[in-house]
């Protein structure tokens, strides 16, 4: 009897350490049109848009755009954008979160905040005069978008600080942000010279929040996955592509995503359902790689998709 009591004992700790060590999966997402969505789900991919319920199994997101009140509540994932007049709209990440969902059969977590035609720099033309600029001095000026400011970076911020403390936090499990999703560069293309900067400041101020927010010195490391803007696009500027490579160049946790040759719809801005789609897998695979998708995950041959 003592020996089952004492098996019991062992076997419960051993559950209880395996649970602890197993964190919920959290990523971050943000960007412009691309990444907000402007495709329409009218043609999501086929196995997307089959989902019977209209709301992913596993993904849970928590998202907000321009002026949102935050709340930190999660809701299922199913892709949308803050357009009342057509809000049935999806990005790059949906096809992302899908082939996840496939791989890890658990719940994960998504933190977003978009809008389309916005900059990071304040010299640029940018929706609302919003900015994801990181700039300390403009930063002290301003407030986030969600309390009235201009800073989208600040509201992405906020955003994850109230997803922590309101539900994450609270995770028996507790959990871990694995990845932070971008796109963006078309409304810079008037500050190239200035986008690689821009775009570095930025990353290390997320970083720099999520390091004072969570006391863990880890996320410095924080995997960056992003893609270039399409040279299809009207505002292409090889300087920002140029920005974007020499980022992953120089940081070993930046991965880029080549979408020199993306697929873009008659505005020559906004990605069709083949590049979105290509894109979500190309993001996806790099997840596999960096061990995010599960020890089981392959990554996909995009080419071998099917493209209804």
């Amino acid at each position: 009897m003592l020996r089952i009591k004492s098996l019991l004992i062992l076997f419960t700790f051993y559950a209880v350490v395996m649970f602890a060590a197993n964190p919920v999966k959290v990523i971050i997402t943000a960007g412009q049109s691309n990444t907000d969505g402007r495709i329409l789900n009218t043609d999501l991919p086929e196995y997307i848009s089959r989902i019977s319920e209209k709301e992913y199994q596993y993904c849970k997101w928590s998202k907000g755009s321009t002026t949102e009140r935050i709340t930190g509540i999660f809701t299922p994932f199913w892709p949308s954008i803050d357009n009342k007049n057509n809000p049935n709209r999806w990005a790059y990440d949906a096809v992302t979160y899908y082939w996840l969902e496939q791989a890890l059969q658990e719940d994960f977590y998504v933190i977003k905040w978009s809008l389309g035609g916005t900059a990071i720099d304040t010299a640029c033309t940018s929706t609302n005069k919003y900015y994801w600029s990181a700039d300390p001095g403009w930063l002290s000026q301003t407030t986030s978008t969600a309390t009235g400011g201009r800073s989208l970076l600040l509201s992405f911020e906020e955003n994850i600080a109230a997803c922590i403390d309101s539900t994450l936090s609270k995770l028996d499990g507790g959990y871990e942000i694995v990845a932070f999703l971008w796109h963006q560069g078309e409304s810079d293309t008037r500050a190239g010279d200035r986008y690689y900067d821009n775009l570095k400041n930025m990353l290390e101020h997320v970083r720099s929040f999520l390091i004072e927010k969570t006391n863990n010195p880890g996320y410095a490391q924080l995997p960056f996955i992003y893609g270039t803007v399409s040279q299809l696009n009207k505002r292409y500027n090889d300087k920002v592509e140029s920005a974007m490579y020499r980022l992953a160049t120089e940081d070993k946790n930046c991965y880029v995503i080549d979408m020199s040759q993306g697929e873009l719809q008659n505005d020559k801005l906004h990605f069709t359902k083949k590049s979105g789609e290509y894109l979500g897998v190309q993001m996806y695979n790099v997840l596999v790689e960096l061990g995010i998708a599960g020890t089981e995950a392959r990554k996909l041959n995009s080419d071998s998709l099917k493209y209804e």
